[in-house]
């Protein structure tokens, strides 16, 4: 059976969704299915102004090709010009087809560019109100669409690989507050750098921002992206793992630091609030200095263990039910 993955977010970026999809790609193609992932090198791109990392297809219409070509299911994971093309080019032709909310762009665009909230989720009602399923990584978010008029929504959730992510022996002595992730102005990275504290502070990642607050955050020390084995041992030696964003959905860079046995401080908002265990795995507090100064003292075996059960297995079993009752319902 053939899936084809629709996605505005592939290779060579670094981010949640190019995470998630690569690790589900794995597991669909040992449980056999060919799987198929439309992403925008495979056309002309240009880049995003605000993102310069971010490629967009240019020639979206072309995605046709991809679409006749003995497909059984249909994943549309973004809502950008591919997502969109392919959206339309579905209804257009009466197939059934799931999508996903990775992200929270409407709080992106409004902090970024200033568009007003309600066109941009009105865009996303629009974009995913024909998809038989949307999947959403947590319950907090689901009940927040829902209160704006989001329908068929089903709740997916993230893991990590385990054999990369554990809690390893440190290797450091520095006592230092670790951020991993895009180095954008929505992160809201400016509550981690003015936390009043004596430990070194970390930022792994780059994006838009990483010049100016260079320029700006002296005493803060940006080591660029890092992954696998290399990006678990800064998890495992870090102390505190601040989590300063208000604007993402999940945020699978904590459940990646949890499971490396380091806590985690956040606040209070959708994604950290599920999965966040106060005092269990981290803290969550509208003041990020009382959550490092209580995360700082939670046992890292406690932490560790409190995402055990989290599987891309089970994440891609979600999937795959989502995608056969769809294709039943033709």
């Amino acid at each position: 059976m053939k899936i084809v993955i629709v996605t505005d977010a592939w290779f060579p970026q670094v981010n949640g969704v190019v995470t998630t999809l690569n690790a589900l790609q794995i597991e669909l193609k040992k449980k056999n299915y060919e799987v198929v992932i439309i992403h925008p090198l495979l056309f002309k791109c240009t880049s995003f102004s605000i993102y310069p990392e971010i490629s967009l297809a240019i020639n979206p219409w072309k995605i046709r090709h991809y679409l006749t070509e003995n497909m059984d299911y249909l994943h549309i994971a973004t809502e950008g010009p591919l997502g969109l093309f392919a959206r339309n080019f579905a209804i257009q032709n009466n197939i059934q087809f799931t999508t996903a909310i990775h992200t929270k762009f409407p709080d992106y665009f409004k902090k970024i560019l200033f568009l007003p909230l309600f066109l941009t989720y009105g865009y996303m009602r629009w974009f995913h109100g024909k998809a038989y399923k949307t999947l959403v990584n947590t319950s907090s978010q689901i009940d927040e669409l829902s209160s704006k008029g989001f329908q068929h929504l089903t709740l997916w959730n993230r893991a990590i690989n385990k054999n990369i992510f554990y809690p390893r022996q440190k290797s450091s002595k520095q006592n230092y507050l670790l951020y991993v992730g895009r180095v954008s102005k929505e992160k809201n990275l400016e509550d981690f750098f003015k936390l009043e504290t004596l430990k070194q502070k970390i930022v792994i990642g780059s994006g838009p921002m990483l010049n100016e607050y260079k320029k700006k955050y002296k005493t803060v020390e940006f080591v660029g992206p890092k992954f696998d084995n290399e990006l678990a041992q800064y998890y495992s030696d870090a102390d505190v793992f601040v989590f300063p964003s208000k604007t993402d959905t999940f945020g699978i860079v904590m459940i990646e630091a949890i499971a490396c046995g380091t806590p985690v401080a956040a606040y209070p908002v959708t994604g950290p609030k599920d999965i966040i265990i106060n005092e269990i795995n981290g803290y969550l507090h509208n003041d990020l200095h009382v959550a490092v100064s209580y995360a700082q003292k939670i046992s890292s075996k406690i932490c560790a263990e409190s995402i055990e059960s989290l599987s891309w297995s089970n994440v891609a079993k979600t999937f795959e039910k989502a995608l056969i009752q769809a294709h039943s319902e033709k």
